[in-house]
């Protein structure tokens, strides 16, 4: 059986949704604001962040794999 690597960025992506769940079920179960309009780009910051850091690493992994 062989060993497979980590995907990085799916696991910070749902790390990222689960934190915005978690903030939605303490907002409704507490007197803490949340204000819904700050989803969408938080959401859309943080995935377009874990995918400029996969390219970035993925690019990085292939250069060190072609170099003599």
């Amino acid at each position: 059986m062989s060993r497979r690597s980590a995907d990085w960025a799916s696991l910070v992506a749902g790390l990222l949704f689960v934190l915005l769940g978690l903030a939605f079920v303490v907002s409704g179960t507490t007197s803490w604001e949340f204000n819904v309009l700050w989803v969408l780009p938080v959401l859309a910051l943080g995935l377009g962040l874990v995918g400029v850091v996969r390219a970035l690493v993925r690019s990085r992994d292939r250069s060190k794999r072609h170099s003599p």
